[in-house]
């Protein structure tokens, strides 16, 4: 549906480099990165709005990199939504429709289409300064697929909204990939959304695309240091892995030892996600090949979970639910073992 084939686009104090993607027709595809990294240039890049130095841009088969935006058949949903203050959540809606001189039965008939798919039936006489953030975000999303767009570009489309609408939002917008099948390309920074949504992740930062996965390889299988620190892994060590006289993998960092299982040999890198580590007050019986005692030094409280550094030396981050720290009576200075499986660590 969209490739993008060795992207160049410079704009002097950024740039972007060295992009290629391929996104499926129908796919719901994330951009995740920080802020900064070139996501909202790429997405525009795609639309047409900057001029590409080098490389192409293809869509449903057709070169379009020096087509007109217009032409494209792209819809564009901004963060901050861009909706015309002067014209009624209806006339906003039309608005594409009417620049492509569509007759009027059609316009009429579509207005009712998207209103009814969105849930905004009842906000259509209101202006977009009378609604609310998750309001003015289904109305942008509206006006976008009125047009009937071959490609939906979605740039941070949550980020402005609190935790309660984003969560309703999230949901319009999954149940509107399940029903229309659109082919949707979603700029974020949060890892969670990019999670919740994404059929696939390409990960950006510096104008670069560092990994290509799907959010289970994102999550379990990052191919940097960079990655696994932005996918939310926290425990990432350097050192090196060795043979045991079993011939087990062994990850050594100065004299801490623990099992992995990987064919990789040398100095490389290990990663542990936090929810992988089992904490305990006592020595646990599982196949799990590794386990430690150490030192409870910091307790980072989330809510419903709780973060707990343990220094066993090495410093684990470790990932527990409010009930198991308060039925185990943790504390700061408190003793703990901790419990993984070999499997469970990721060398890259």
């Amino acid at each position: 549906m969209i490739e993008i084939r060795n992207l160049k686009v410079d704009l002097g104090s950024f740039l972007l480099r060295d992009i290629n993607l391929t996104v499926e027709k129908g796919e719901y595809f994330i951009i995740l990165g920080p802020t900064g990294a070139g996501k909202t240039i790429l997405l525009e890049s795609i639309a047409g709005l900057y001029p590409i130095r080098s490389g192409q841009v293809w869509l449903d088969g057709r070169d379009v990199t020096r087509l007109e935006p217009e032409k494209r058949g792209i819809g564009f949903v901004y963060q901050d939504y861009v909706l015309f203050p002067h014209l009624s959540v209806k006339d906003n809606l039309i608005f594409g429709l009417k620049q492509r001189r569509r007759p009027k039965e059609e316009v009429e008939r579509t207005a009712e289409w998207v209103a009814d798919l969105l849930g905004v039936n009842d906000l259509l006489e209101r202006r977009p300064d009378t609604l609310s953030g998750g309001e003015r975000q289904k109305v942008a999303l509206a006006r976008a697929l009125s047009v009937s767009p071959q490609v939906l570009l979605l740039d941070e489309p949550l980020s402005a909204l609190d935790p309660q609408t984003r969560e309703g939002v999230q949901q319009e917008l999954r149940r509107l990939h399940e029903g229309l099948q659109p082919t949707i390309i979603h700029v974020t920074h949060d890892f969670e959304e990019a999670i919740a949504l994404g059929d696939r992740i390409a990960v950006l930062n510096e104008g670069r695309i560092l990994q290509v996965g799907t959010p289970e390889e994102i999550f379990r299988q990052p191919n940097s240091e960079f990655v696994a620190r932005f996918s939310m892994t926290r425990n990432i060590f350097a050192g090196e892995v060795r043979q045991s006289p079993e011939g087990n993998a062994l990850f050594a960092i100065d004299d801490t030892e623990f099992e992995v299982v990987t064919a990789l040999q040398g100095r490389l890198h290990a990663s542990i996600r936090p929810e992988d580590i089992l904490v305990s007050r006592e020595p646990v019986v599982s196949s799990a090949r590794n386990s430690m005692r150490g030192t409870i030094t910091a307790i980072g409280d989330r809510g419903s979970t709780v973060h707990l550094t343990v220094s066993t030396p090495l410093d684990f981050v470790c990932l527990v639910t409010r009930r198991s720290f308060e039925e185990l009576n943790l504390q700061k200075g408190g003793e703990v073992y901790i419990t993984f499986k070999a499997s469970s660590v990721h060398v890259f």
